[in-house]
């Protein structure tokens, strides 16, 4: 018998706690597609994707051709010349599917690349964050780019704040969740119970 009591003190405990836990919510994705550093990254990072890719197809206009030429001279040729030039255009399309792969494969250099350029942005982000949300005393922050939630009270959203303290302007957003936060009824409801 105490140890169903101690069990229900126990449940009844952690319920209050859960209640009083604050959580708030970022959007990582707005907040990269507005800072200054992570728009240098990505472009930095579209510059050897747009490299790769030109060199891919360079690699597929060589093939092309070839392809023409054996096709166009598959009857002049002897079988001599007519095998080794169909192993040339084998190894051609073999060391392109190679170089394709080793930029584009999953943990390939494009995966390297990202995650080096981008390291130092996320680790601003996330130390940013992490300053606001115990600023604001949030005990919990989820990421709305990651974690797709059903529904949001726009309250809780720390992305501008977070923006802000990037030194990003974000008066115009400030508008838009302030007119998100007059729109949502429960905020309505809130500030009834607060009279």
């Amino acid at each position: 018998m105490l140890r169903k009591i101690l069990l229900i003190v126990a449940i009844y405990c952690v319920a209050l706690n859960l209640h009083a836990q604050r959580v708030g919510f970022i959007s990582s994705q707005m907040i990269r597609e507005r800072l200054p550093d992570a728009q240098i990254a990505e472009q930095r990072v579209q510059t050897m994707v747009d490299e790769w890719n030109r060199e891919i197809t360079s690699m597929e206009e060589m093939e092309a051709s070839m392809q023409f030429d054996v096709k166009k001279n598959r009857l002049v040729w002897s079988d001599t010349e007519r095998i080794a030039k169909e192993k040339e255009l084998l190894e051609l399309q073999m060391k392109r599917q190679k170089y394709a792969k080793e930029k584009f494969e999953t943990g390939g250099e494009f995966d390297q690349i990202v995650k080096e350029v981008m390291k130092p942005v996320e680790e601003k982000i996330f130390a940013t964050v992490q300053q606001v949300a115990s600023k604001e005393k949030y005990d919990m922050i989820w990421d709305q780019s990651t974690q797709p939630l059903a529904y949001v009270n726009f309250k809780y959203d720390i992305t501008i704040k977070v923006l802000k303290m990037l030194g990003v302007d974000v008066s115009e957003l400030e508008k838009e969740q302030n007119e998100k936060i007059k729109a949502d009824p429960r905020n309505d409801e809130d500030k009834k119970n607060q009279s």
